[in-house]
């Protein structure tokens, strides 16, 4: 999906125009793929522009950085509130989809980085739409289960939302499209079910939730996290384990989830039908609950929306809660 620009990026303490916002050729992050990122969406609500777990987002990019050792240069109540900030200064009041990155920057070729080599911070908000489309939402889409394996957890990290994993991300993701499909599945080292290109991944069999845990080469969403906080809230079983493959072709419902693609069904894998072939009774169910944080037709009961302040940027870096701004 083509980026959008918008007027301003938060660039190391500061909003500059975007098309200012450059770095060096031979950055270290450039090379070898050393930069940790997050991505986030503000909303619009009946009660003004939120952003949806800021903190929680904000918290796993200090949480990666430190597995890469990157000594952020910025406190996370300030990273917070900079993604409040280029909100609010790019007018984005019906909602963004916003990219902290962090990155170590121009200092030397070396693989192995020295304490001189900068790290460098920048946040961009945008408007982007569904990542698997906006019909995806309601009809589904087509996927496969990738040729190509997750990395083992000895190799590298992959709790860590580091760029250097998505090349990973971009071979399921190739191969998908090459062969027809919307998006690709990858399996874990031990041939188990991991994630998709881009997304976790939930199936349905007889009520009861399945999701790969955390012991599969996943990256733990938060996304991921919000649906098991809402399943379990209407009463639905949820289970973290492993999953074969052949437990895909005869699921009930299949959905991926992620902070883009948001909660999206699957209706076939490797040509083969789930379910009715449609988004499925307990999909729609778990979107509904979803979504409804943002149209206030579900309790926000633990805080997970933060307003920002569009009228004001300069005070968009006041830390609000939602909860707290409509008492």
């Amino acid at each position: 999906m083509p980026i959008k620009a918008s007027q301003l990026i938060w660039s190391n303490g500061k909003l500059i125009p975007w098309e200012k916002a450059t770095v060096h050729v031979m950055s270290h992050a450039l090379h070898y793929g050393s930069s940790v990122f997050e991505g986030l969406r503000a909303y619009e609500t009946p009660t003004g522009t939120c952003i949806f777990r800021l903190h929680d987002h904000a918290r796993r990019l200090f949480d990666s950085a430190r597995v890469y050792r990157m000594q952020i240069p910025f406190p996370l109540e300030q990273i917070e509130a900079a993604c409040k900030e280029v909100v609010a200064a790019n007018g984005l009041s019906k909602g963004a989809y916003i990219r902290p990155i962090v990155l170590r920057g121009y200092g030397e070729l070396g693989v192995a980085p020295r304490n001189d080599v900068p790290i460098e911070v920048a946040i961009a908000a945008i408007e982007w739409g569904a990542y698997l489309g906006a019909e995806g939402l309601e009809n589904g889409v087509d996927v496969c289960v990738s040729s190509w394996q997750r990395v083992a957890p000895n190799t590298i990290p992959a709790a860590a939302k580091a760029g250097g994993n998505y090349l990973s991300s971009q071979l399921i993701g190739m191969e998908a499209h090459r062969l027809g499909f919307d998006e690709g599945i990858g399996l874990s080292p031990n041939g188990m079910i991991s994630e998709g290109a881009g997304e976790n991944l939930f199936l349905v069999r007889d009520g009861i939730l399945h999701t790969p845990s955390q012991a599969y080469s996943i990256l733990a969403g938060i996304t991921r996290d919000t649906i098991m906080h809402l399943a379990r809230d209407l009463g639905l079983e949820v289970r973290e384990t492993a999953i074969p493959r052949e437990l895909l072709y005869l699921a009930d419902e299949i959905f991926m989830t992620g902070t883009a693609a948001e909660i999206t069904p699957v209706r076939s894998v490797d040509r083969i039908p789930i379910g009715t072939g449609k988004r499925g009774p307990l999909t729609e169910k778990l979107q509904t609950a979803f979504f409804g944080l943002f149209r206030g037709t579900t309790t926000d009961k633990r805080g997970w929306l933060e307003y920002v302040d569009m009228k004001n940027p300069a005070t968009a870096s006041s830390p609000t809660s939602i909860s707290a701004a409509t008492g």
